[in-house]
């Protein structure tokens, strides 16, 4: 796991220590989670077995999972690989921020910092995000980051809503090149 630095952030390992705050600053939150895949945790307890679990698959190299620490505030996020298909080189990305820090351009800057990671150091070809229809922040931010709009699949996923409309972002090395010119 490499460490990733932008101007305000550094995005970096977990560790079983961060379990007091990933708990009390957004895993614990129903407002951050309303989205995603996981209920809200209910102690730290789950928030350190969940972290435990993480920290464990460091060793292997091949799991790209990072707290994202704000400078001079410490871990309010988190942000990683959710799949990655090795036929096509493609990266799925996911993250979620603490409620304090919405708004405030974090996550696209987080995000743009993880595509250019797994492009240039990792060899990724095509990275990919998605979001619940009703959560269109998470698309902006995604655009943001400059990812593109490809679609939006009907009931096609499944979160702490139920079934939803998934929309799909993607950036294709040939973007992230032509960005960075």
């Amino acid at each position: 796991m490499r460490i990733i630095e932008t101007e305000r952030l550094i995005l970096r390992p977990f560790t079983l220590d961060d379990a007091p705050v990933m708990f009390e600053r957004w895993a614990s939150d129903p407002e951050v989670t309303r989205y995603l895949t996981w209920q809200p945790h209910p102690n730290v307890d789950v928030t350190r077995a969940y972290l435990a679990a993480l920290v464990a698959k460091y060793p292997a190299g091949d799991s790209f999972d990072w707290a994202i620490d704000l400078k001079g505030v410490g871990a309010i996020g988190s942000i990683g690989v959710v799949s990655y298909r090795e036929e096509t080189e493609a990266a799925e990305l996911g993250y979620c921020l603490s409620r304090a820090h919405w708004g405030q351009g974090i996550m696209p800057e987080a995000l743009k910092a993880v595509i250019d990671f797994l492009f240039d150091e990792v060899g990724a070809r095509r990275v990919t995000a998605k979001h619940d229809i009703a959560n269109p922040r998470s698309g902006r931010v995604m655009a943001k980051a400059g990812m593109k709009y490809e679609g939006t699949l009907r009931q096609a996923g499944y979160n702490n809503r139920g079934i939803i409309d998934e929309v799909h972002y993607a950036m294709i090395i040939e973007d992230e090149r032509r960005t960075n010119q």
